[in-house]
């Protein structure tokens, strides 16, 4: 059966000042003491009509205006209230300041997972707040939402990425809200949400790259160590379209931790330096045979001393010895006949 349910938009309430109309109330209080004491003493110097009509007038004024006091609602910056009427979606206060709305409409609460994050506290607490906490310090349960940019980070999670290894990932997500709507009615708790969409989404990014690569294919494949703007980019837009139902931006997603497993990491970090020290062995050998070309240029060159193909080719290794020994070369000293 379709659903022809529409779904709710996002209204921006117009409020009334606030400053005015507690004015006027405090002053019709103030008023309504005034005509119920003259009531009674009218009605006590025999002006019954007019004492009862005091006392009435009076009565319903100090019976009134504290329901009033019920209205007035204080916005910080970057601060929303969601409004319901009786059950159903009356509107959102997101301009800061003091103002007076309907007494009758009730404010919704934020999850109390999204208090402790406006509180400052750690994200990853997000299961300890179970009960109403503190809001930004305050004690009780606050009935405000946080616009701000606010961070999410989860705990670390052992993934295996594309080549099999395990690997340690942990991230951190910067997000807000912006859509106050969403947000409240459309997840049961939008804080929690986006911490399982993130972890969703790590799992899904990290399957598809290595951990490292060569530098040939680091350009065609990329990887999790040497492509870490491409990794970030990537993970910001699949946590973007799993969390936008939840009316959230997400700002930034970064890696803040890398790292082989445990159970892995020692035999890793050998093949690791097994791979430098080939690199510098390969260096250290491009670079000696460049040299003994160069002494047997310039041997020739200034005609020093002539070597047939038989004492080149000792000369070379000896060079080439010396070049690339891992231990300083102990000089034998040749005082007879080259020949």
């Amino acid at each position: 059966m379709a659903n022809n349910k529409t779904p709710l938009k996002e209204e921006l309430l117009k409020a009334a000042p606030g400053i005015p109309i507690l004015i006027v109330n405090i002053l019709a209080i103030l008023l309504g003491l005034a005509l119920t004491v003259i009531g009674g003493l009218w009605c006590g110097g025999g002006q019954l009509a007019l004492g009862v009509t005091g006392i009435v007038v009076g009565s319903l004024l100090l019976a009134i205006c504290p329901v009033i006091f019920a209205g007035f609602k204080s916005v910080r910056p970057n601060e929303a209230i969601v409004f319901t009427l009786f059950g159903k979606y009356y509107g959102t206060l997101k301009s800061a300041g003091f103002f007076f709305v309907n007494p009758f409409v009730s404010a919704v609460a934020p999850p109390p997972s999204a208090a402790v994050m406006a509180g400052n506290n750690v994200a990853s607490d997000i299961n300890n707040a179970g009960k109403a906490g503190t809001a930004g310090g305050r004690s009780g349960p606050s009935n405000k939402m946080s616009l701000k940019a606010l961070t999410l980070n989860n705990a670390r999670q052992k993934i295996n990425d594309k080549l099999g290894n395990p690997v340690e990932v942990g991230i951190v997500v910067i997000w807000r809200v912006v859509n106050t709507v969403d947000a409240m009615f459309n997840v049961d708790d939008y804080v929690e949400y986006l911490s399982i969409q993130c972890d969703s989404a790590l799992r899904s990014i990290v399957r598809l790259y290595p951990y490292d690569t060569t530098d040939e294919e680091e350009a065609s494949t990329g990887s999790l160590r040497g492509s870490s703007e491409e990794i970030c980019s990537v993970l910001r837009g699949e946590i973007q379209s799993k969390v936008t139902i939840a009316g959230l931006e997400i700002l930034e997603a970064r890696i803040t931790h890398l790292a082989y497993a445990p159970e892995i990491a020692a035999a890793m970090l050998q093949r690791q330096q097994a791979s430098a020290i080939v690199d510098a062995r390969q260096l250290i050998v491009d670079g000696a045979v460049g040299m003994v070309e160069m002494a047997l240029a310039k041997l020739r060159e200034h005609g020093v001393v002539e070597l047939d193909e038989e004492r080149k080719a000792a000369m070379v290794s000896n060079l080439m010895v010396v070049l690339c020994g891992n231990r300083d070369a102990q000089p034998v000293v040749n005082s007879g006949s080259l020949y």
